[in-house]
């Protein structure tokens, strides 16, 4: 004979009730990856001709790689090779550390508003966002989602506390919220960080909709850039 309790069946029908949110997030988690897939491609295939053209030009105003690598930390602080075409001279990087007196960013970022590295080439495809272009690919290998948190460098999250490391509870993005608040006018790590919290405590398809309109917005009109 079948004994149910009381008890036993609120506890039954609570984790039923339970379950629906969990399924209704599981469901839209599986329609961002969708819309990223799609994105992703028509993306790649429409801006194909413009990257060629960005390609050459890079090739022949400066010497390096035309595609800048760089290791980034994603969802979990999983460790992934990040991709955007070269916007700073070849030997970039080994100046870093002879920069870090310049740093403008309040916290565990590093960003210099008048980046002497910074090529006239790569000034422009600064401004007009085309250096984020190759981060489509990113998206379409899962590394990255059309919308999230930018991803940061393993140096900075090593020196993450709890809450920082919450911006990595997502899948970090090509746009988001810091980009459609002020971009590089932000200099402050904590409005940054309260932003992409933000975007993890609220995120749903909706948001993510109306990041990516915005986004179209602030590109057309170069706001923020640098």
């Amino acid at each position: 004979m079948l004994n149910l309790s009381v008890s036993g069946m609120a506890t039954l029908r609570a984790r039923s009730i339970d379950l629906v949110p969990l399924v209704a997030i599981g469901r839209a988690r599986i329609a961002k990856r969708a819309i990223d897939i799609v994105g992703a491609c028509l993306g790649l295939v429409l801006a194909a001709p413009l990257m060629l053209v960005v390609a050459i030009a890079l090739r022949l105003s400066s010497r390096g790689p035309i595609i800048f690598t760089q290791e980034r930390c994603g969802l979990g602080g999983r460790r992934f090779r990040f991709f955007k075409f070269r916007t700073m001279v070849e030997d970039a990087e080994d100046q870093r550390a002879s920069l870090t007196h310049l740093n403008e960013m309040r916290g565990p970022v590093f960003k210099i508003s008048r980046d002497p590295r910074i090529t006239r080439l790569g000034a422009i495809l600064r401004k007009t966002s085309l250096d984020e272009l190759p981060q489509l690919w990113n998206v379409l290998r899962g590394e990255m989602s059309l919308v999230g948190p930018r991803p940061p460098m393993p140096d900075e999250v090593a020196s993450y506390d709890s809450r920082q490391r919450q911006r990595l509870a997502v899948v970090p993005g090509i746009t988001g919220l810091w980009q459609v608040s002020g971009r590089s006018t932000i200099n402050d790590f904590e409005t940054w960080l309260e932003l992409d919290l933000a975007y993890v405590r609220r995120w749903s398809l909706w948001l993510d909709f109306r990041i990516l309109a915005k986004t179209v917005i602030v590109v057309i009109s170069a706001r923020g850039a640098q």
